[in-house]
């Protein structure tokens, strides 16, 4: 009986810490738990006395405040400063820049679904729907991807007038400058679009808007800066880059060489201070066509003509690339893109102080910048892009595994060809889910530095799987490149969205957990800042609230971890219909296991897990596959939950939640400490993993769908060029996948008269016009099939070239081996 009763106290002491009671409410209700055993049970009195002095012993004494400080919190606060992670300037300004959303509901290990489903589903306005109706769609039928690609290395001139023309430069440029002033939303959908046709012209739409000097101008800029810029940028008078690469600092952009000295010189006639810069950047879009150069690097003041330091920081500029002493240099050549991109430099380069973006104030202050406006720019144009890309494989390679035929069946009949295509349309419905969420979230006024990385990694990565597995499915069809390859540009370009704004391996690796750590965790971020107060009684006071809070919120989440494994969850009450309340269930018992995890880690590693990239990486993972799944059911919540998307929603939430709990495993399995990792495998799977990839038979619903044009597909396809011209690359592929599809039961009809002996076809024989004369179809089928099966040639046909034409240019290959020499 005694026995009963002391494990009712251990599941109790585990219900108060996962329902966060509180430590006084908690030894509260232990004590009256306590004094009810030891009144109606009948074990020996030692047994009360025991039980009485331990809880005693612990609950008094951290009851009182001031002896708690002196004897536990202050030794703690020593500790504590000494592990914590070592941090770079140019990583506290990227702590400091950008704001925390839902990311952080996930690092609290009890996310609220119903504030999930309150934020609301974003829309376009009238005006956006005609521009993406209009213009968009007008200039992705101007645009061929072979012509852009091969004939001319470059957007076609009629091309590049209507860009400016029409205000593709402006998308997020106000309308009192003269810009559109669209939403977020828009400007992903625009972008999207432009993708899924071009990834080059998509690219030169994207930069202005979102990596180039507007969006730093709207943030950061002078009055004076604003007047003069943004009407010229709106309008397509001026095109922007901005350089910030350097050739020895591309990811630790910390460790840039390129500088400007605060001096006097000539300008205008008048001798005004002002800074001499010199740089030598690569890597640059938009670079060899810039009107105006945005540009990063780092100030000296040596003569203090500015103040006392000599060392003033990152700071940003924007110049006119007609200014004296700037290089725009040749172009680059990324991997058979003709998007332009190309290196720039200056030595000593007289510009004044004004142009300094936001003027003399914001010297120094340049990272802090850069990451403010990068996190908006890589919430939209990257997931954008990557999206457009995956629309696009999906729409081609499931109307090419309807249309093309092998041993009699459509390819997209076998169940390998199932397996890949399935993966295509999973991962495109899970990538917009994504991208949708988060650019929702800009237009809620946030700045998701931490999502960003999680959407610009993951959607980039995944965009990188369906454009592979379109790549197998289409075979000899999607190697063979010429004007009839609608995927092979766009396969050869993947690596360039992975390797740019961050590289993928540095973004997982470091940034996602290793910013979301300290960014987006309740406690860990403020304990941090306490140690930092010089004034010592207070920083000690504060860290003592900080620790108690911090060690309920982790004990909260550890029991947490526990009874929602040992139930899988099904206790809780969570939103969704009968087909997707698991997966709520399921992701919030993750959220606490994934919690438990990041205390236990940064625990145990404290300043070592900057070192340990695996770890770090994985948990990584864990956060972004459970930001991706609660995308992906808000998205079908959104929609109104159509049934006929429920493979979807199935495949994309089943193979996220495999995968963490694959990351979780991982990590317990690698854990320094392997003691840790057997109490941290019990907390996180007592009794064992729950989860399994998307069944066969959710993999074989999506691939049909993408193979077949419903509902579903359209909702899936939505945002993505299609084109209906015959005439068009992927118009030819759309139109034919309505042809196949009318001819197969007639086809059937005539495979069935053969196989029967009613219809018996000679060598060489019209096989279609001997099914009219035996009556097996009509003349009008026979129209049907004919032209369903012109159609599928003309699809599955490949490019050739004469010899001549496979010959390189001679004289434009010796020029540039003169160049390179």
């Amino acid at each position: 009986m005694i026995l009963l009763w002391l494990i009712g106290l251990i599941l109790g002491i585990a219900v108060l810490a996962y329902m966060r009671a509180g430590l006084l409410n908690s030894c509260i209700a232990v004590g009256v738990y306590l004094l009810a055993m030891t009144l109606f049970s009948s074990a020996h009195w030692l047994v009360y006395l025991v039980v009485w002095a331990i809880f005693l012993g612990i609950a008094i004494p951290l009851n009182m405040p001031d002896w708690r400080r002196a004897t536990i919190s202050k030794p703690l606060f020593k500790w504590f400063k000494t592990v914590l992670p070592p941090l770079s300037d140019t990583e506290q300004e990227a702590l400091d820049a950008g704001t925390v959303w839902w990311d952080g509901e996930l690092f609290s290990g009890r996310p609220n679904w119903h504030k999930l489903h309150s934020f609301p589903k974003p829309v376009l306005t009238e005006e956006e729907k005609a521009f993406l109706d209009g213009p968009v769609e007008e200039v992705c039928r101007m645009t061929n991807e072979w012509e852009v690609t091969t004939d001319l290395q470059d957007l076609p001139a009629d091309v590049w007038e209507y860009i400016r023309s029409n205000g593709f430069f402006g998308l997020i440029i106000p309308k009192q400058y003269g810009g559109k002033e669209f939403s977020a939303y828009a400007h992903s959908q625009i972008a999207m679009k432009l993708a899924s046709r071009s990834g080059d012209l998509g690219t030169t739409v994207m930069v202005p808007n979102s990596l180039g000097p507007a969006e730093l101008l709207l943030q950061f800029g002078t009055d004076e800066q604003k007047n003069h810029y943004l009407p010229r940028l709106a309008n397509g008078q001026d095109v922007p880059c901005f350089a910030l690469t350097s050739a020895d600092a591309g990811s630790d952009a910390g460790a840039m060489p390129d500088r400007g000295v605060v001096c006097k010189g000539q300008w205008q006639g008048e001798e005004v201070i002002g800074l001499s810069v010199t740089w030598e950047k690569r890597y640059i879009t938009l670079g060899p066509v810039a009107t105006v150069l945005g540009l990063a690097f780092k100030v000296f003041d040596p003569d203090h003509l500015l103040g006392d330091k000599d060392e003033l920081g990152i700071s940003l500029a924007l110049i006119p690339t007609e200014t004296p002493g700037v290089e725009i240099g040749n172009r680059h050549f990324p991997l058979n893109a003709a998007f332009m991109n190309g290196p720039n430099s200056g030595k000593d380069v007289f510009i004044p102080l004004d142009y300094l973006i936001g003027g003399q104030e914001m010297i120094g202050k340049g990272w802090v910048m850069l990451m403010n406006a990068l996190s908006v720019g890589r919430s939209i144009s990257l997931p954008a892009g990557a999206t457009g890309g995956a629309k696009m494989a999906s729409m081609t390679t499931g109307a090419y595994a309807r249309i093309r035929s092998q041993f009699g069946l459509p390819i997209g009949e076998f169940e390998g060809i199932q397996e890949v295509l399935g993966r295509i349309g999973g991962n495109t419905y899970v990538m917009n889910a994504a991208r949708t969420m988060t650019a929702g979230a800009v237009d809620l006024g946030e700045k998701p530095s931490v999502l960003s990385g999680v959407v610009k990694y993951h959607l980039t990565e995944r965009m990188r799987e369906c454009m592979n597995d379109a790549m197998d499915i289409h075979g000899g069809k999607g190697i063979c490149m010429g004007p009839k390859n609608y995927l092979g540009r766009a396969y050869q370009a993947v690596p360039i969205s992975i390797t740019v704004e961050g590289a993928n391996i540095l973004t997982r690796n470091m940034m996602i957990f290793g910013q979301g750590a300290i960014r987006c965790h309740p406690y860990v971020l403020k304990e941090m800042q306490a140690t930092q107060d010089e004034d010592q009684t207070r920083a000690l006071k504060r860290f003592d609230n900080l620790l108690f809070e911090h060690i309920g919120f982790a004990l909260g989440n550890a029991s947490g971890s526990l009874l929602l494994g040992l139930t899988s969850g099904r206790l809780l009450k969570t939103p969704g219909n009968k087909h997707t309340r698991r997966y709520y269930q399921q992701l919030s018992r993750l959220a606490a296991s994934f919690a438990t995890l990041t205390d236990v880690t940064m625990l145990m590693l404290g300043g070592e897990l900057k070192r340990r990239e695996r770890i770090s990486a994985r948990l990584g993972d864990i956060l972004s596959n459970l930001y991706l799944a609660s995308a992906t059911l808000k998205q079908y919540q959104d929609q109104n939950c159509p049934e006929e998307d429920l493979p979807f929603v199935q495949w994309g939430v089943e193979d996220l939640l495999a995968k963490t709990e694959q990351a979780m495993h991982e990590i317990i399995h690698n854990f320094p400490d392997s003691r840790v990792g057997v109490l941290l495998r019990v907390l996180v799977f007592p009794l064992g993993r729950h989860m399994s990839p998307p069944a066969d038979r959710i993999t074989a619903e999506v691939a049909r769908r993408l193979m077949t044009p419903s509902a579903a597909r359209d909702r899936l396809l939505d945002g993505c060029y299609q084109s209906e011209d015959p005439e068009d690359v992927t118009g030819l592929v759309n139109t034919a996948l309505f042809k196949v599809i009318a001819a197969e039961p007639l086809e059937l009809r005539i495979a069935k008269a053969v196989h029967k002996g009613e219809l018996t076809v000679s060598m060489g024989a019209d096989e279609i016009q001997a099914a009219v004369d035996a009556g097996v179809v009509t003349a009008d089928d026979a129209c049907i099939i004919r032209e369903a099966r012109v159609a599928r040639d003309a699809v599955i046909a490949v490019d050739e070239f004469t010899k001549q034409e496979m010959t390189p240019n001679r004289k434009k290959s010796k020029t540039a081996s003169a160049k390179q020499a």
